[in-house]
């Protein structure tokens, strides 16, 4: 962090316009209305304050004025499933589109291990009595590694199986005219995916399949343009509750996953615009 700058989970005033109308109206009781609820910007930034730093929720610094963890692991949770991580997500992909900074020309997939300390339903324990479990971060980008979707699943499935389901993950991205493009011209991926049934599944979605064939020499020019989709892993990782999953829960490492897919659009965004 620069002299001057604030601190990245300090949500800026432009990515809080996008942010403020798609959470869900504050439901609050009128004859045993309880204490004053919280003010959702600064939860927000107790969230963001985890994510960034990979702190325990029960030793978020009160001091910082973010409220207490369980204040912010309760919002995380239910503006989870109000769907507001996965609609900011949209709404930012759609300003990318709409300023001429997503390429559906291609996309490309890959995926990352990651170790569940705590492990949870989406993961493989390990054989030997050491507590190492693992799960997978799957990833989908455009051509230039803007995140189109991901998934979580346990660390000894293979990568094809989510070829399929993140291609029908990508969201109808509007911000042009005409209808919403979901649907890349080409997926690209490693010899991890080299299975002929999936490339006729692929086909079958109108999109072309380019992917490595086991067993071919390297440096046969995929690297070029997969490099993508490995600096997006990087970027997600770069926000250290992803690098390692602390969470039982699924649903909440997946709200942190989305969450820090649409911080990265927010900052391809940002950039472009100053």
């Amino acid at each position: 962090m620069r002299k001057g700058e604030q601190p990245p989970w300090i949500v800026p005033d432009g990515l809080w316009e996008r942010i403020e109308p798609l959470l869900p109206p504050e439901q609050r009781r009128f004859r045993f209305p309880g204490r004053r609820r919280l003010d959702d910007r600064r939860v927000l930034c107790g969230i963001l304050f985890v994510l960034y730093t990979a702190i325990a929720w029960e030793f978020l610094p009160k001091e910082l004025g973010f409220g207490s963890g369980m204040t912010c692991w309760r919002r995380l949770r239910d503006w989870n499933d109000a769907g507001v991580w996965q609609e900011l997500h949209e709404v930012l992909l759609a300003e990318l589109r709409g300023a001429d900074l997503l390429d559906f020309s291609r996309a490309v997939i890959d995926a990352s291990h990651v170790r569940a300390m705590r492990g949870g339903p989406k993961r493989v324990r390990a054989r030997s009595t050491a507590p190492d479990r693992a799960g997978k971060h799957h990833v989908i980008t455009d051509a230039g590694g803007v995140p189109l979707a991901v998934s979580l699943t346990g660390g000894n499935r293979n990568d094809v199986t989510q070829l399929m389901p993140l291609i029908q993950a990508i969201p109808p991205v509007r911000g042009k005219p005409g209808r919403p493009r979901s649907r890349p011209g080409r997926i690209l991926a490693d010899r991890g995916y080299d299975h002929d049934k999936y490339r006729r599944l692929v086909w079958a979605k109108g999109i072309k399949p380019v992917i490595a064939r086991r067993g071919t020499t390297h440096g046969t020019g995929l690297g070029a343009q997969r490099w993508v989709v490995e600096q997006t892993i990087a970027l997600l990782h770069g926000f250290r509750r992803l690098r390692v999953r602390w969470e039982i829960r699924d649903d909440i490492h997946e709200a942190f996953m989305t969450l820090a897919c649409a911080i990265i659009c927010w900052r391809r965004l940002h950039n472009s615009l100053s």
